[in-house]
């Protein structure tokens, strides 16, 4: 009775490396897009790395499934959930522009009690009162992080909050498409809709890059790739109560990188409205391991 446990166990180790690996990834593509927004415009910037995500998830998708990956009865849902991802992706763009690395990361971690609260609303699901007591603590974390009484809120916070929202929806949506799609179609339409719905910022404003700067577009657009991957793989491998919570740790990698390259340091609000906002975001996901887990063996 006792040989499973080893392979489980080091599944679970393989996807919390994967999941740490694709944080350390995401921390360096949004340290170069912060860098490449100070230049260019925004809409370029998101285009360029969308289509050189492509690169690895075409090398990774394409030789396992073909264009079977494309199949989908519901293009419409992938088109929806797009569009919001664009929108996410040009909010968070912006705020990367306009605020501190750390910041703008620590704003986007309260997307779990946007996702909560919208699941509540839009999928109707039941919560108790230990979830309405995380997110309202949450949302408290996510005041003292954005400081709203400290004058007006900055035009970057907004972008960050906006970010937060939006892809609090795309959430909801992967989380109604995951019962029909596969992974793979998920990634893959992803992926090619940002691309083609950024092209259509391109008209808004952009600047032909030299030639270092586009290869440092290259690599942040081929290292997303890879690091949606490793992200996708680690909730493959292992259930997200044991590798979600190191997804926290980018907060950890922005912060040592804002201070190293733009001298950014964290006010002790930010450090203790993050670590609110956290901690509120791992009970929300423990009590929801813990709901489908009692529900699984009630079936």
């Amino acid at each position: 009775m006792q040989a499973p446990a080893r392979p489980l166990r080091d599944s679970i180790v393989r996807g919390i490396l994967y999941m740490v690996a694709s944080t350390v990834a995401f921390a360096a593509v949004n340290a170069l897009v912060k860098w490449e927004v100070a230049i260019y415009p925004v809409g370029e910037v998101a285009f360029f790395r969308s289509l050189f995500s492509l690169i690895p998830c075409s090398i990774i998708v394409l030789p396992r499934f073909g264009l079977r990956a494309l199949r989908t009865e519901r293009i419409g849902d992938h088109v929806r959930r797009a569009l919001s991802q664009t929108c996410s992706m040009t909010a968070i763009f912006m705020a990367f522009k306009l605020m501190p690395l750390a910041g703008a990361i620590a704003i986007s971690f309260c997307a779990p009690l946007f996702t909560t609260f919208l699941s509540i609303v839009l999928l109707k699901e039941r919560v108790g009162i230990h979830r309405w007591s995380a997110l309202g603590v949450g949302f408290i974390g996510v005041l003292m992080v954005t400081q709203p009484g400290a004058g007006s809120l900055g035009l970057g916070t907004l972008f960050a909050l906006a970010n937060a929202v939006l892809i609090s929806t795309v959430a909801i949506a992967i989380r109604r498409m995951s019962a029909t799609e596969t992974t793979e179609t998920l990634l893959a339409y992803q992926l090619l809709l940002l691309t083609l719905f950024t092209a259509a910022l391109l008209p808004l404003g952009f600047t032909p890059p030299g030639a270092f700067d586009m290869a440092l577009l290259a690599i942040a657009g081929l290292v997303n790739g890879v690091a949606q991957y490793w992200w996708t793989k680690s909730l493959h491998l292992a259930p997200a109560s044991a590798v979600v919570p190191f997804n926290y740790l980018s907060l950890v990698w922005a912060t040592m990188i804002g201070f190293a390259v733009w001298g950014d340091l964290p006010t002790p609000m930010l450090l203790a409205g993050s670590a609110i906002v956290v901690g509120s975001g791992l009970y929300i996901l423990w009590r929801e391991t813990g709901a489908r887990r009692r529900a699984r063996a009630a079936a």
